[in-house]
């Protein structure tokens, strides 16, 4: 018998600001019912934007999960990956029979069984299409976000240390949507005074 695979990944872990997203997704048995799948990162925004809905379309079962900025300090990077993973396996299990989650370490208390595959996401059709949904969701999160905070360029950068972000990150200091848990952040909150990092209320 064919199994229902869940493929789980995320996009995000690195970035300053922004969510941590992740995805699951679980195809019928059998051929994929996708074609041009690969890792998120090997294909171009559009491509993805492309793929985006046919896998919602096709797929038995679907679920993303947005774990914000405030939670990723709270739990600690780590922990907030584990959460997510946890959480969209959650949303899909009633139609998958075992899961296959991208990296090396797998979350506590799980609905079904799972194997973590390192590189997955190059290797496995599931996990190519969990890794382009997260992808693209938290872009279009980080795209919404550029217009309530334009000064940061989220919508270059995605939330990512480029230069260009560390610079405004000196410049503005923290917005909300910053982990204040990752250290280039720490050293932006210790330089800007607080009226800076409150919209409305003036300095002086």
């Amino acid at each position: 018998m064919s199994l229902r695979i869940a493929g789980i990944d995320e996009a995000g872990r690195g970035p300053l600001a922004g969510p941590l997203v992740v995805a699951a997704v679980v195809f019928p048995p059998g051929r994929c019912p996708v074609n041009g799948l690969d890792d998120s990162k090997a294909l171009t925004e559009r491509m993805r934007e492309q793929l985006y809905p046919r896998i919602i379309e096709r797929a038995l079962a679907w679920k993303i999960v947005f774990i914000e900025a405030d939670e990723i300090d709270r739990r600690n990077i780590f922990q907030a990956t584990m959460h997510g993973m946890r959480e969209a396996l959650l949303g899909v299990a009633h139609a998958a029979d075992c899961a296959r989650i991208d990296g090396n370490r797998l979350p506590q208390d799980l609905p079904c069984p799972a194997e973590a595959w390192v590189g997955g996401d190059a290797r496995d059709r599931s996990i190519m299409a969990a890794s382009i949904l997260a992808k693209v969701a938290r872009d279009r999160r980080m795209r919404e976000l550029h217009d309530v905070y334009p000064q940061y360029g989220f919508d270059r950068h995605k939330g990512y240390p480029s230069p260009a972000h560390l610079d405004a990150l000196r410049r503005y200091g923290p917005s909300p949507q910053h982990r204040r848990s990752f250290a280039p952040v720490r050293a932006a909150l210790a330089q800007v005074p607080i009226q800076t990092l409150l919209p409305g209320i003036p300095a002086g």
